[in-house]
């Protein structure tokens, strides 16, 4: 029904791959060593935010946990 046809490679073909194969190993020793961000880091302070998303986090679950008590006790009411 449908014809296959078959071609040689060309020599273009692997010299393509060929630099494409370098240049990406080139790539992967340069960002081996990775960025040196330790004067960003050190210039925050992340125990004031811990602390802040730990409050807000406590606060969330106070309300959830009344809210599970009311339903508790109007569930208790109901069933006597």
């Amino acid at each position: 029904m449908f014809k296959i046809k078959m071609r040689a490679p060309r020599a273009r073909t692997f010299g393509q791959a060929g630099l494409v194969v370098g240049g990406s190993s080139l790539a992967t020793h340069a960002l081996a060593v990775g960025p040196d961000l330790t004067a960003v880091t050190s210039a925050v302070d992340f125990g004031t935010v811990t602390t802040a998303i730990l409050g807000v986090a406590a606060a969330v679950v106070v309300v959830y946990l009344a809210w599970k008590g009311a339903k508790m006790v109007i569930a208790a009411v109901r069933g006597a």
